[in-house]
């Protein structure tokens, strides 16, 4: 377990400070050069899992995935499949609903896009088998840090123990520790540009679909 200090929040505030500096510095041949390796070694990913649901995100400014990210994932599905995209509640936890093409993404609080469907609820999350999540930084434990909110550590919690959770990352954005708290929750795996997808300490091995098309964790 992590050890947790009383200068926690302190520290994840100047931690994140930092990487969001180091983010905006990032031109913007580099920015769109990691959002599409990021972006291919998900769909790649996605491809050789075939979820039957999944969770993904609209990634904003420099967040890597990049806008497109969404359709990505949408056409590497197998057909039937479903992508739910989080959807911002008045209290920052998240709601979930289907996605069904960039029409159907309307402007949400804190920049963010959502789709206009209907709403699943909290705990349509627990049904998906792959979980892709944002992060300013990850460490070598899977514990990430996040912007500050609480939604993601509340969705993570809902999330069963055989899904895979993905964070997506620049590079230099996995590190050897972070500060922590005890609500934190941590990813199995992370996607860099240079490193491709790479598992934690801890996290279950992934094999190929079964037969009957199922992803199994392991």
């Amino acid at each position: 377990m992590p050890e947790f200090s009383d200068g926690a929040h302190e520290a994840k505030r100047e931690t994140r400070a930092a990487l969001l500096a180091h983010r905006r510095a990032l031109t913007a041949p580099r920015r769109a050069e990691a959002a599409a390796r990021v972006r291919a070694e998900l769909v790649e990913l996605v491809r050789r899992l075939r979820p039957h649901r999944m969770s993904g995100y609209v990634p904003v400014g420099s967040e890597p995935g990049g806008p497109e990210l969404p359709d990505a994932l949408r056409t590497a599905l197998p057909r039937q499949a479903e992508l739910l995209l989080p959807v911002l509640r008045d209290d920052l936890d998240l709601d979930w609903a289907a996605y069904d093409g960039p029409g159907s993404l309307v402007a949400a609080g804190r920049g963010m896009r959502e789709p206009d469907g209907p709403r699943l609820g909290r705990a349509a999350i627990g049904d998906a088998e792959l979980v892709v999540v944002p992060a300013l930084a990850v460490d070598r434990r899977g514990l990430r840090l996040g912007r500050g909110g609480g939604s993601y550590d509340r969705a993570l919690a809902r999330v069963p123990e055989t899904a895979l959770t993905v964070a997506l990352l620049h590079d230099g954005e996995l590190v050897d520790a972070l500060p922590a708290q005890p609500h934190d929750r941590p990813v199995r795996a992370v996607i860099t540009p240079s490193g491709g997808l790479r598992t934690l300490t801890g996290a279950p091995d992934v094999d190929p679909p079964t037969s009957a098309g199922r992803t199994r964790v392991r």
